[in-house]
């Protein structure tokens, strides 16, 4: 699929003096550097893409009504036809989400299996009081693995969770789609179906967290043979068929800027997760979205499971990780569906993992380039395994080829000065550790 521009913005590659002065400035943490002072920004694709201009047509009819908008009425209808999901409680964004679904299922002393938890869904089971396990398939961390569906839940793992703690404290099972913390990876229909058999053997809850839901339903179109001649809308509505509940962000493949649902199939959970909805995001039929965000979000949704779109999507992932292996970084293979994953533990062999190689990079990558990517190792994801990654995350419909040029040319000159990078230590961190990546200050060893 090929684009054109209706609006476009300007973009400045501040000087070297400067950029080393928005890094001393920001701690040398890449979220305290203003965005006016960054070329080419994939620190995230969440909530960054460009929208439609059947999104923008949409917005100007977006119904404002408190209670009852036409709008919302509009975004149900959408994810109904597109996800199978009939009832529908919105919110802000991914993370009010989970704060609603999240404090309604899981009590203190809880523990929740997912195939890997991502930093807001780790954080917001542990605010209620519990304990979240990673059971990603084998191999899912290992930049040298090979498989088609690495980003799946490994089973064994949860079975030995349940073995240790009893049923009757796991209430919730979730599956990540894609597996963003495991490189983007996508998960199989035959997983999540397992999954929820599992879950119905514990008399858990079987949770869905679809951000990214049209991406993994292409993998699956690709991979799985059952769904060789089934189109991505098909597939995106069977792999959420059998969930009792899907946690959204449409700030991903809602291809919106703002805005998140529960959903819910299961209608004994209902009445609770509205009613804490109505507590921390609004009423039941806005969210914490204005009417014409809703309205952009119900078109986006649709637009999200097109053929042409998805493929143009994931092909630019694959095109942006080509680059930047041949510039001379390790990329992890294979490549996902939003980001590429920067083997950081394997370019800067010489930085232990306690001085966070991820950071060093993703800190020369802005330093060279402007070039703002997040780390997603040790520095993210304190206390456990996880390889010391750089995720660089394509926004949707954004970036042309000359950026992706770009982001090469930065990635060749950090990978041959590469032996010159420091390590970092952490000076000021949050009580909340989960969360230290977003607000923490660091200092070169």
């Amino acid at each position: 699929m090929r684009y054109t521009s209706k609006m476009a913005g300007s973009v400045r590659v501040p000087p070297r003096d400067e950029r080393r002065v928005r890094l001393e400035e920001a701690g040398y943490n890449l979220f305290n550097v203003p965005s006016a002072a960054v070329a080419v920004d994939l620190l995230t694709d969440s909530g960054t893409g460009t929208m439609s201009d059947e999104q923008w047509a949409a917005m100007f009819e977006g119904d404002e009504a408190y209670a009852g908008s036409e709008s919302f009425a509009e975004l149900e209808r959408s994810v109904e036809a597109v996800m199978g999901i009939e009832h529908v409680v919105p919110t802000h964004q991914g993370r009010g989400a989970e704060n609603v679904l999240y404090g309604t299922l899981v009590d203190e002393g809880d523990v929740v299996p997912n195939n890997t938890h991502f930093d807001t869904t780790r954080a917001h089971v542990v605010e209620n009081g519990g304990r979240p396990v990673d059971c990603p398939a084998d191999g899912a961390f290992d930049p040298r693995s090979d498989g088609d569906f690495l980003g799946n839940f490994d089973l064994d793992c949860a079975r030995r969770v349940v073995d240790d703690v009893g049923a009757e404290r796991v209430p919730v099972v979730v599956v990540t789609i894609t597996n963003n913390s495991a490189a983007g990876q996508p998960v199989s229909v035959a997983n999540l179906r397992e999954v929820r058999a599992f879950a119905d053997e514990i008399d858990a809850t079987f949770v869905v967290d679809a951000c990214r839901f049209a991406e993994n339903a292409q993998f699956v179109q690709q991979r799985e043979r059952e769904f060789a001649d089934a189109s991505v809308a098909e597939i995106a509505h069977e792999q959420l068929s059998d969930a009792d509940a899907v946690v959204m962000s449409g700030k991903k493949d809602g291809l919106v800027n703002v805005g998140g649902f529960v959903g819910v199939a299961d209608e004994s959970l209902l009445e609770a997760v509205e009613q804490r909805a109505i507590l921390y995001e609004g009423f039941l039929t806005y969210g914490g979205m204005a009417g014409r965000d809703l309205a952009a979000f119900a078109v986006g949704l649709r637009e999200a499971v097109q053929e042409p779109y998805v493929q143009a999507r994931v092909d630019q992932v694959r095109e942006l990780a080509d680059t930047v292996e041949d510039a001379g970084l390790p990329v992890y293979r294979p490549v996902g569906g939003h980001a590429i994953y920067v083997d950081a533990g394997a370019a800067y062999d010489h930085i232990p993992d306690d001085q966070f190689p991820g950071q060093s990079l993703a800190v020369e990558l802005y330093r060279e380039g402007a070039v703002r990517g997040v780390e997603l190792g040790s520095f993210a994801f304190p206390e456990t395994e996880r390889p010391e990654f750089v995720r660089l995350a394509l926004p949707r419909r954004t970036y042309h080829r000359e950026h992706i040029d770009y982001v090469g040319e930065t990635a060749a000159a950090v990978a041959a000065r590469s032996a010159e990078a420091p390590g970092y230590t952490v000076v000021d961190e949050p009580p909340m550790k989960e969360l230290r990546h977003f607000s923490a200050r660091l200092e070169p060893v």
